[in-house]
């Protein structure tokens, strides 16, 4: 399916490929994501504006699949198909537009101190890299740092120059500014390859004759919740979809009407807070607060979007697979076979750290399904994991299972 510019268009489309699209939208808002969180947590418009720049590159990129939709359209069947494509695709626009207002926050007000980055069960670190780093004058492919220490390379910033999704060629130097995600158990491993130092945790700022009362303790863990439970959501509807599974779908459905009344308790919350409050830079943190709740509401709102494709039972295009299939991020349906890992724990495997891959979903042999396992979920013989996370990953997970391929069934 291509499509050539009209040279009258105000907007500069160019010759595309609308699996092309698709897969640099579904990459784009999950790096966003991460990235406006990032700005939050360090309180960095600089990182913002940068977020910034790339909701505006997913306007023009959903603006590209609508085109690519009316004229790819042949007849009835087409048209069903490509109205879930649409779905999905105005879907990733939501979760991008949501990651724009989350960075928003970062450029007006400071609630570093309401967030505790320890809740978080993926973590955004920012580390520089010193002259005693293993990562310095050696590329991404080379290191594999997301197999090795189940951190991804969102961004790299270099003197005044932002690159963001580094190409793999891309050799790291010394004094670059590294943005990453990924497990917290990931953080030490990562943070010593950077600066050639033990990871001794970030210290925490303690505020003179300020004490954090309970009712904040509990805005920082539902924070916590809501933003870990929106990213659980995504990676789930775009399984749902992957594999076409209406039991995950249906997870999906459930999650988003728990999200609504997390947002609802946090609004009583935020309330609570602000008894007795006289100060404007304490009203405008609570706001802040309030701003990322709605967003991560909206997140979980896209997730279901997603999802809901497979809920109505429309079958999803062949481009929309293949750009699944082609993005950053890869998901993966794994049986385990391997008897030396049953009765074992998700925390003892250690996966995140030794592949890059997320659990999203077990499914046991007696048809039950454990969502976002903890990590002292138990391996058993024939459990089915859902995963997210690096294609590099993909062959190590294959050996932790004794997995042969398995074909995308209901």
């Amino acid at each position: 399916m291509e499509i050539e510019e009209d040279p009258k268009e105000e907007l500069e489309i160019g010759t595309f490929n609308a699996k092309d699209v698709l897969v640099g939208m579904k990459d784009i808002s999950g790096s966003m994501l991460d990235l406006a969180y990032s700005a939050v947590l360090y309180s960095n418009p600089e990182i913002a504006k940068e977020v910034f720049k790339l909701e505006e590159k997913m306007h023009s990129l959903l603006y590209k699949v609508r085109i690519a939709i009316m004229l790819g359209a042949r007849n009835l069947e087409d048209a069903i198909e490509f109205s879930a494509i649409l779905q999905i695709a105005s879907a990733a626009e939501k979760i991008s537009n949501a990651a724009g207002d989350i960075a928003k926050i970062a450029t007006s007000v400071d609630i570093t101190h309401y967030l505790d980055r320890e809740d978080f069960e993926e973590a955004v670190i920012n580390v520089r890299i010193k002259p005693a780093s293993v990562l310095k004058d050696k590329t991404l492919e080379t290191l594999k740092i997301e197999t090795e220490t189940g951190m991804r390379v969102l961004a790299i910033k270099r003197g005044s120059e932002w690159m963001y999704s580094p190409a793999k060629n891309e050799r790291l130097q010394e004094d670059d500014l590294i943005i990453t995600s990924g497990p917290t158990e990931g953080i030490p491993a990562f943070c010593k390859m950077a600066t050639g130092k033990e990871y001794k945790g970030e210290e925490k700022e303690e505020e003179e004759g300020i004490k954090r009362r309970k009712v904040t303790e509990e805005i920082a863990d539902l924070i916590a919740d809501m933003k870990n439970m929106s990213e659980l959501m995504v990676g789930l509807s775009y399984s749902a979809v992957t594999f076409y599974s209406k039991e995950i779908a249906k997870e999906v459905k459930d999650l988003e009407e728990s999200m609504d009344r997390m947002k609802d308790e946090l609004e009583i919350l935020v309330i609570e807070a602000a008894r007795g409050i006289t100060k404007k830079s304490n009203f405008d943190e609570l706001r802040g607060l309030l701003h990322v709740a709605v967003s991560s509401e909206i997140i979980s709102d896209a997730a279901y979007e997603i999802a809901d494709v497979v809920l109505r039972g429309i079958q999803l295009h062949p481009v929309f697979l293949a750009s699944i299939e082609e993005s950053d991020e890869t998901v993966l349906k794994m049986e385990v076979k391997n008897e030396d890992i049953f009765g074992k724990t998700l925390k003892e495997l250690k996966i995140e750290t030794r592949t890059g891959m997320f659990i999203l979903a077990i499914h046991r042999k007696d048809g039950r399904w454990v969502y976002n396992p903890a990590g002292d979920a138990e391996i058993r013989n024939g459990d089915l994991l859902i995963m997210r996370g690096p294609r590099e990953g993909e062959e190590k997970m294959r050996e932790i299972c004794g997995e042969v391929k398995v074909k995308n069934t209901n």
